[in-house]
């Protein structure tokens, strides 16, 4: 009885595969074959997917320059690279947009070289007419960059534009720095929190930079405090020629680091032009100087697809008001810094450590204002 029981499962299974029919056989063969093909269909989509993403990958780390290095392969000599390599010429962008008389005042460069130069990297470099379709194509790169309150986000149309100057400017204690520090945080996240997962440059004029204050910040966000300081390359900035080579080193760093950045920061912008030049007899010179270091900034936020965030003094008007209607402080700077400035927000204090935020100029958002606070955190909504 125990041997049969042990058998007779087998040989059930043995006369029914004898005594089956022959089409049942071959209808279970085909239905085995079916299963077959849909697994292996299945897992071709799999890989195929799996490319997909990769090559997706792939274009998101895709470089948005060329560099200089590339102009080799034109029949630019490797002397005459390293010459402008030490010149702060790491692109070839750099070199489409920049005036041939300055290269020219590059030592070891005749006119011969700067003409080749100059053809060379406008033919490895997309410098001319394109479409306004292709525009949008290559606008879909641009990201913003949260401030941590979400009420400014949206008065920003997202936050702090990648390819672009936003302008902050206002009185003593209306938050400019705090913003600063809190966007320095924010840059890092990733984009799904944010932030431009990259890192940040910090240019310092006046001192008030904090590491303690950043280590408060990325602790608040759940960030390694560490971690979000290391990603902080910090410069204190003196002069305004100071200014100007402190932004062809963050160029060279841009190009040479292996991680990418999101984020620059000067605050404030004024003020070493402010001590350096006074009176209207050297107005004229401090504006030219104004002009090269806002266009060295422009071409960098283009250049390497990231957001330059200037903070900026103010200065009293008074007889631009009377005594029943004040008027706001202005923005220093003239009209240079006005047209360079894509964004200007003005800011101002609110009650304890609320802060009020104000379009005051930009080519796409409204006119309108919002309440913000500052907290251990960083920045945050505040209550109208």
């Amino acid at each position: 009885r125990k041997l049969e029981a042990l058998l007779g499962p087998i040989l059930v299974h043995v006369r029914l595969h004898l005594l089956a029919p022959q089409p049942l056989l071959a209808a279970f063969a085909a239905m085995a074959e079916a299963a077959a093909q849909v697994k292996r269909k299945a897992a071709g989509q799999r890989v195929e997917a799996a490319e997909e993403v990769e090559d997706e990958v792939f274009q998101e780390e895709e470089l948005p320059y060329s560099l200089i290095d590339k102009l080799q392969e034109a029949g630019i000599n490797a002397a005459d690279l390293k010459k402008l390599k030490d010149a702060g010429f790491n692109t070839s962008q750099s070199i489409v947009s920049t005036m041939r008389k300055e290269l020219l005042n590059i030592k070891g460069l005749s006119d011969q070289k700067v003409d080749k130069i100059l053809e060379a990297a406008r033919k490895s470099t997309e410098a001319g007419f394109i479409t306004c379709t292709q525009l949008v194509k290559r606008m879909k790169s641009r990201f913003q960059l949260a401030t941590g309150a979400s009420k400014l986000d949206q008065m920003l149309g997202g936050g702090m534009e990648s390819c672009s100057i936003t302008e902050l400017f206002g009185e003593f204690r209306c938050g400019k720095t705090q913003l600063c520090h809190s966007l320095a945080v924010m840059a890092q996240l990733p984009p799904n929190m944010g932030g431009g997962n990259g890192k940040v440059v910090y240019i310092d004029t006046e001192g008030t930079f904090r590491p303690d204050r950043i280590r408060q910040i990325a602790e608040g966000k759940g960030v390694s405090a560490e971690a979000a300081m290391e990603n902080i390359v910090y410069a204190r900035c003196h002069t305004s020629e100071h200014l100007e080579q402190l932004l062809i080193e963050a160029a060279s760093l841009m190009v040479n680091d292996e991680d990418r950045f999101s984020l620059v920061i000067v605050d404030s912008i004024m003020g070493g032009f402010r001590v350096d030049y006074s009176g209207r007899g050297e107005l004229a010179e401090r504006q030219q100087k104004l002009a090269k270091v806002m266009s060295k900034l422009q071409k960098m936020s283009e250049e390497f697809n990231v957001a330059v965030v200037l903070t900026n003094q103010v200065m009293a008007d008074p007889g631009g008001g009377c005594a029943f209607m004040p008027t706001h402080p202005k923005p220093i700077g003239g009209h240079i810094l006005a047209h360079f400035s894509t964004t200007r927000v003005m800011l101002r204090k609110g009650r304890a450590e609320q802060r009020v935020a104000k379009i005051y100029d930009s080519p796409s958002l409204p006119e309108s204002e919002c309440v913000f606070e500052i907290f251990g955190g960083g920045v945050r909504n505040g209550s109208d």
